[in-house]
């Protein structure tokens, strides 16, 4: 895995170089898409001016490609624009060598056209080169032509970041105006559109000192050998020494470029096409065509303590626990909610616990009237069932009597009124239960006896009485 810069792009692998810094191609992991990030070399104030004036640069033209976001890491910057894998111009003529002319004039009028969008903006490209025409791997389909690098552009009024007899850009591609020390002008990108188009058609770079100095004594000289001379005098506009003679528009240009093309021939049956090749390559191991890709992780092998335990019982019917007591709580028993809304006690098992007789204890019959509930498990009190609350767990008798004369009398109390219409059930574990009765009645607890009652509300009295006499002799 490369670098992760300023948490954002991964830098993958070197695919240029250039005058500040190196170009990567890198995966940005917020748009998740592949990436040319440009990263800054030097960290100087003027490296780091002509970097914030190139990254603020926004042109939108499917022929330019301008910076599209930047980002900083320490002392190190970086910019991003869109991965464009056909290399450069340099790279098709180290493929074909000189172009067709029709092939050529297809070139130069996408590149004029961005050029024009350039400078309807209000910028002055100032290093326009074979190296700086990056091209889309299209094979041998249309091409696609991107001008790119605004490194040292710069926008007309602009302050100047160079001396007055400073030049910047490519030697061998500067105009003559430029050679003179004047402001950076739009016909200047025009001269350098000529000597690339004089690159393709004769597949080396153009002697432009001997050029300039032919026209200056000999004006415009005859078409060269293997270029038409209908596209020759569009050539020769572009090439003028003096910028006043010079095209002063790239629009201009581009209008008689197209006219130019309708009067060249048509290709001949043998001229070989050309195919713009993928010059990048493919990606390093670790990296697809969706990203980078993570190693599949092995399956595990289940416990062995898990694989011997029984399957559980469906979550639903279990209540719920914080995530504090299952991690240290073994799971309790599935329990079941009765028709009065308690949980009744899981039933023991029946191969450890055979169930006793006990003739002086009756089970209760249940309700005639359930409330809708869920479905519920068998209740353990149900008839037939043996109570586990008042199974013996021991050898001592249980007596009931402690209890009896309390509950006998509560019982009497609270179903007095329907004693006449239903007979008591018989006792079970020392409390009686009517099995026609209603659910009982919460009762209100009695007030206090009449000889605590009296003496407070006396004492109560002779204070009111007090206060008031208090308050009367104020």
């Amino acid at each position: 895995m490369g670098e992760v810069f300023a948490g954002r792009y991964e830098l993958i692998d070197p695919i240029g170089r250039g005058g500040v810094g190196a170009v990567w191609r890198a995966w940005d992991h917020r748009r998740r898409r592949y990436v040319a990030a440009k990263v800054l070399q030097q960290s100087d104030a003027h490296t780091l001016l002509r970097f914030v004036r190139e990254q603020a640069l926004r042109i939108e033209h499917p022929h330019v490609l301008a910076p599209a976001s930047w980002a900083a890491d320490d002392d190190k910057v970086l910019f991003t624009m869109e991965l464009v894998s056909g290399g450069s111009l340099a790279h098709v003529i180290g493929d074909y060598g000189p172009l067709p002319p029709r092939f050529v004039c297809l070139l130069l009028d996408q590149l004029l056209s961005g050029l024009s969008t350039v400078h309807a903006e209000g910028v002055v490209h100032r290093d326009i080169k074979p190296a700086n025409i990056l091209m889309q791997a299209t094979g041998t389909g249309r091409p696609h032509l991107r001008l790119s690098d605004f490194g040292i552009s710069m926008r007309k009024g602009e302050p100047r970041l160079t001396e007055t007899n400073y030049v910047v850009g490519t030697p061998g591609y500067f105009a003559p105006e430029q050679m003179m020390g004047a402001e950076p002008d739009f016909p200047a990108d025009l001269f350098a559109v000529g000597l690339v188009a004089l690159y393709l058609l004769q597949g080396q770079k153009p002697d432009s000192q001997a050029l300039v100095e032919h026209f200056a004594a000999h004006g415009t000289p005859g078409a060269p050998e293997g270029i038409p001379e209908p596209l020759w005098q569009v050539l020769a506009g572009l090439l003028q020494p003096d910028p006043q003679a010079r095209f002063r528009t790239a629009t201009g240009a581009r209008k008689a470029l197209t006219a130019a093309v309708e009067m060249l021939p048509d290709a001949g049956p043998d001229e070989e096409p050309v195919e713009v090749f993928d010059q990048i390559g493919p990606l390093p191991p670790g990296f697809g065509p969706d990203g980078p890709v993570t190693a599949p992780q092995p399956p595990q092998a289940p416990h062995a303590s898990q694989s011997s335990q029984a399957p559980h019982t469906p979550q639903a019917a279990q209540p719920s626990q914080t995530p504090a007591q299952e991690s240290s709580v073994p799971p309790p028993p599935p329990v079941t909610m009765s028709e009065t809304g308690s949980f009744h006690l899981a039933p023991p098992p029946q191969q450890q616990h055979q169930p006793h007789s006990q003739p002086q204890f009756h089970q209760p019959t249940p309700p005639p009237a359930p409330l809708p509930t869920q479905p519920a498990a068998p209740s353990p009190y149900a008839a037939g069932a043996l109570d586990p609350s008042q199974a013996p767990t021991s050898g001592v008798p249980h007596d009931a009597s402690a209890t009896r004369p309390y509950t006998s009398q509560q019982q009497h109390q609270q179903h007095q009124p329907v004693a006449a219409h239903a007979a008591d059930t018989p006792v079970h574990g020392g409390i009686t239960v009517n099995s026609h009765a209603p659910t009982p009645v919460r009762q209100t607890r009695p007030g206090p006896p009449p000889k605590v009652a009296v003496p407070v509300l006396v004492v109560a009295l002779i204070c009111f009485a007090v206060g008031i006499w208090a308050l009367t002799q104020m």
